[in-house]
C-alpha cells in the first residue's frame, strides 16, 4: 500500500532510485553515526545532492510540491537518510541563493558546485565586526549533516563595539556564516536514541575570520540568484516543509510496513491473522486517512503561499502562520500514526535493526525539534487571532 504520488517528479525518481542502497547501508550509517560514504556518493551521482540549489549551483530550483514529495520518499526509505535530505539540501539551497556574488564564487564556483553543507542556523555564536567581515566565536549543537560537509553553517549575532545590532524594534540582526570545515572544531557527541546516522555533531568556532561575503541574513527573502518562489520566501518555509515531509515519510514507512506484516502476523493464542481483525482494519483506515489528510494540508498551505509569492504578492504573516501550523499538525499526526503502528505490530516492532524499530526511534527523536514545537503553534494562533501583527520567527 505504498503511496503513489500524484505528479510526475524527476526528483522523487532520483531519490527512489537509491532505495536498495539506502536499505543495504542503513545499519552501517547507524553504526558509524553518520551517513555512509556510499550513500553520500550516490546522492552526488544521482544529482540529488545539488537538486535544491539555484541553477547557477547545479540545481533545478524545485517547487514546494517537488521538495515535499522528495523528502517524504527519502524519509520513507530511512529516517536518517530523510533527515540528511532536510539538512544538507536546504543548507546548500540557502547558500546558493543568498550569498553575495563573491561568496558564491568562493564557495560554489571554485569547487565546481560540489559542495555539501550542514550545520545549525540558529544564532548560537557572536561575530565581532572587523574590517571586511567578522571574528566568529560560538558553539552549536545538532549540526545535522556535518559528518560529510565541506562547509558548515553557523548562525550568529553580529556585534559592534560589544553591542547587538537591531533591524527593527525587538528584532535583532541575525546572520549565517558559511565556514570551511578546516576552521571548525567538532565534538562528536552524537550518541542518541534515534536518527543515529545523521552525523549531527556538536561543533565550535573560536575567533575565526569570516568575510562579509560568506555570510547572509538568516531571514532574508532576497535571493542573489535563482528564480523560484521558494527562494523569495526564505529559509523558514523551506525548513518547515522539510520537517513536515520528514515526519510524514517516516510515519508512512511504518504504516506500510505494518500493513504488510499484518498479512502474516499472528498474535499469541490468536488463530486469525492481524490483517483479518476488524480492530486492526479500523485502526489502519483511520491512521492512513489521517496521514493523507495531513499531507494534503501541508501541500495546500505551502503551495498556496508559493502561488501568492510567485504571482508577485506578499508573504503575509498569515500565510507564514498557515505553513508553520501545517508543519506542526503533520508532525503530530505522523507521530500518532507511528505510535499506533508500533503498538499493533507487537513484538515485531521491538526487534533491533528492523525498519519498524528504527523508524519508531527516529520519529520520536526527530519530532523533539523546536522548529515544530507547541510554541510554534501558539505563535501562529496569535497571528490568526490578531493578538500580534507578526511573529518574525515564523
Amino acid at each position: 500500500m505504498t503511496h503513489q504520488f500524484d505528479t510526475e517528479n524527476s526528483l522523487v525518481d532520483r531519490a527512489r532510485g537509491l532505495r536498495d542502497l539506502v536499505r543495504e547501508q542503513a545499519a552501517t550509517s547507524e553504526r558509524e553515526r553518520t551517513l555512509s560514504p556510499e550513500i553520500v556518493e550516490a546522492m552526488w551521482a544521482s544529482g540529488l545532492m545539488t537538486a535544491f540549489n539555484a541553477q547557477a549551483a547545479g540545481g533545478v530550483e524545485p517547487t514546494f510540491t517537488e521538495m515535499i514529495e522528495t523528502w517524504i520518499e527519502m524519509a520513507w526509505q530511512d529516517g536518517s537518510f530523510g533527515w540528511i535530505g532536510i539538512a544538507n539540501l536546504p543548507s546548500s539551497f540557502a547558500a546558493s541563493a543568498y550569498l553575495s556574488d563573491a561568496g558564491f564564487a568562493e564557495v560554489f564556483t571554485a569547487n565546481g558546485n560540489r559542495v555539501t553543507m550542514g550545520g545549525q542556523f540558529f544564532p548560537n555564536g557572536q561575530g565581532v565586526a572587523v574590517d571586511g567581515g567578522y571574528r566568529l566565536t560560538g558553539s552549536w549543537s545538532f549540526g545535522s549533516g556535518t559528518g560529510h560537509a565541506q562547509y558548515v553553517a553557523a548562525g550568529f549575532f553580529p556585534m559592534v563595539d560589544g553591542e547587538m545590532q537591531w533591524i527593527s524594534e525587538g528584532v535583532p540582526d541575525m546572520r549565517v556564516a558559511v565556514v570551511p570545515r578546516a576552521d571548525v572544531a567538532f565534538n562528536d557527541g552524537w550518541h542518541v536514541q534515534g536518527l543515529k546516522g545523521t552525523g549531527s555533531y556538536d561543533y565550535a568556532v573560536t575567533d575565526v575570520f569570516v568575510p562579509h561575503d560568506r555570510t547572509f541574513a538568516l531571514f532574508t527573502r532576497e535571493p542573489k540568484r535563482g528564480n523560484s518562489a521558494a527562494m523569495r520566501m526564505g529559509m523558514m518555509p523551506v525548513t518547515a516543509a522539510g520537517h513536515a515531509a520528514w515526519a510524514l515519510g517516516v510515519a508512512q514507512s511504518m504504516l506500510d510496513d505494518v500493513a504488510e506484516l499484518a498479512e502474516t502476523k499472528f498474535r499469541m493464542s490468536d488463530m486469525a491473522s492481524l490483517a483479518s481483525r476488524p480492530t486492526f482494519q479500523k485502526g489502519l483506515a483511520h491512521h492512513v486517512a489521517a496521514w493523507r489528510a495531513a499531507r494534503l494540508l501541508v501541500l495546500d498551505a505551502f503551495t498556496t503561499a508559493e502561488a501568492v509569492v510567485g504571482g508577485g504578492g506578499e508573504l503575509t504573516p498569515t500565510l507564514r502562520a498557515d505553513m508553520r501550523v501545517a508543519a506542526v499538525f503533520a508532525t503530530d499526526t505522523a507521530r500518532s500514526c507511528a505510535e499506533w503502528a508500533h503498538l499493533v505490530a507487537g513484538t515485531s516492532s521491538i526487534r533491533e535493526g528492523s525498519r519498524l524499530e528504527r523508524a519508531f526511534r527516529d520519529i520520536y527523536t526527530g519530532t523533539q525539534h523546536a522548529f515544530i514545537s507547541e510554541k510554534v503553534a501558539i505563535d501562529a494562533a496569535q497571528v490568526w487571532l490578531g493578538i500580534v501583527e507578526d511573529q518574525f520567527g515564523l
